[in-house]
């Protein structure tokens, strides 16, 4: 499945509607943003692609940047109905409340997604030199800066779900800002190199 068969459009309708995580059954997330997604949901999914060696042959395929999990917005006033879509496990919450996804973590996410540059899933960071992406597509992202093999990488974290993405970007582009407290960094998008 490719990326554009999966409904990520951000509408406009629902421009103030909260997003939330749905945790899915193990390789069930392209059929549970898709079921949700012909039901009427706003759905955000995002895949990446791998190239998998088989013996006889190579495959490119579209994978989640978030094994398990779909994003969905809004909605949740027809919980039975998402409830009840084969292949879904629950609404994360806390306290029998469903939690809410921070929107810049959202936006984030799905520019990185949107762009040209390889991203990859990446170990979830609660600390580093925080950075701002000055200049090119992903202009305006925040987060912890970390060095891979000679590359510059920016991580954003998806905070509650523990869940982090790894985006290549040119340290020219990238300016260090001042760190938060450490009580402040729970709530924050974050990035590395």
């Amino acid at each position: 499945m490719h990326p554009s068969e999966v409904d990520t459009g951000f509408s406009i309708q629902d421009a103030g509607s909260p997003w939330h995580a749905l945790y899915t059954r193990h390789q069930h997330e392209k059929s549970v943003a898709k079921i949700l997604a012909s039901k009427g949901h706003e759905i955000f999914l995002p895949l990446i692609g791998a190239i998998h060696q088989w013996q006889d042959r190579a495959k490119q395929l579209w994978l989640p940047l978030f094994p398990k999990y779909v994003f969905i917005r809004g909605g949740l006033d027809r919980r039975v109905q998402v409830l009840s879509t084969p292949g879904l496990s629950h609404i994360v919450g806390w306290a029998g409340h469903p939690a809410i996804i921070p929107q810049n973590q959202m936006d984030a996410v799905r520019r990185m997604i949107e762009s040209s540059l390889k991203i990859e899933p990446h170990p979830f960071l609660q600390s580093g030199d925080r950075a701002r992406v000055e200049a090119g597509p992903l202009i305006g992202i925040e987060g912890v800066l970390v060095r891979k093999k000679n590359q510059c990488r920016l991580v954003v974290c998806v905070e509650l779900l523990g869940r982090a993405a790894a985006v290549e970007v040119d340290i020219w582009c990238v300016r260090r800002i001042d760190a938060l407290p450490v009580a402040n960094r729970s709530l924050s998008v974050f990035a590395t190199a």
